[in-house]
């Protein structure tokens, strides 16, 4: 048995949703850096192909599939494609970890709920917690024996965030989710687990907030902003040996500042 804490023996094949940019690009590239296999997604499929090309100029291994999470049919092909990308790559034709990070963040409206658009609230449901389940469910034929499920939520779901109705209760959503899966799928011997990342600074939250880099910062325990790095770690963690006994669970990483 793995010491905890340690990092995988041997590549996997991780799947990340919404990986075109920002903090799925982070994973993808944290991810590869450890040495595993890594089937880059997003509806964004030349963003997908520069994540690839970034991972593969620092030698790693990925594939760039577009996918749109909202639809079953979309999500059964990307895993099915996943699948094959692993036996091709001496894999077992498993996915053994799958990220849920696709997101609709950067482009949601603020407005009070009694003024939010109906149509946009479909929007963020369809995407932000639809789409956890139907790749979750794409991919459960593949997923293998000790297979890991990172779901993203939000830490806006713990304080709540004016005026942002739609976006908080789809990634509490997402939590529940979490919880469901993991009793569904821990007979499996597969976790899932979510994680909470506080405000982090990635291109689409510079474009959210100006002085992005001091945003809450004196709110937090620790006196800094968040970095997609610190976020790339707990998904580590999670799909690691150090998680085994783990599910069902939202790791909050802020700061802090939920409890200042």
């Amino acid at each position: 048995m793995p010491e905890a804490g340690t990092a995988p023996t041997s590549p996997r094949t991780v799947l990340i949703t919404g990986a075109a940019g920002g903090l799925g690009r982070a994973f993808a590239l944290g991810f590869a850096a450890q040495g595993d296999r890594v089937v880059v997604a997003d509806v964004n499929l030349d963003g997908c192909r520069e994540t690839v090309s970034l991972i593969a100029a620092s030698g790693g291994t990925a594939l760039a599939v577009g996918v749109n999470v909202t639809a079953l049919d979309s999500a059964t092909a990307m895993s099915m494609t996943a699948a094959s990308f692993s036996r091709d790559h001496g894999g077992e034709g498993k996915i053994d970890v799958v990220i849920n990070n696709a997101a609709i963040y950067a482009t949601v409206t603020r407005a009070p709920f009694t003024e939010l658009d109906p149509d946009e609230w479909d929007r963020v449901m369809a995407v932000n917690l639809k789409g956890p389940w139907l790749v979750t469910r794409a991919c459960s034929p593949y997923l293998p024996d000790g297979g890991k499920v990172i779901n993203l939520s939000s830490a806006t779901v713990m304080s709540g965030s004016a005026q942002w109705a739609h976006y908080v209760a789809s990634k509490g959503g997402v939590i529940a989710l979490t919880r469901v899966l993991a009793k569904e799928l821990g007979d499996r011997n597969i976790t899932v687990n979510a994680i909470a990342p506080g405000f982090t600074l990635t291109e689409a939250s510079y474009g959210l907030i100006d002085g992005a880099e001091q945003y809450g910062v004196d709110r937090g325990a620790l006196k800094r902003a968040s970095e997609p790095g610190d976020i790339v770690g707990a998904a580590l963690f999670l799909a690691g040996p150090g998680s085994n006994y783990i599910t069902g669970q939202t790791l909050v990483v802020d700061g802090g500042r939920q409890f200042i």
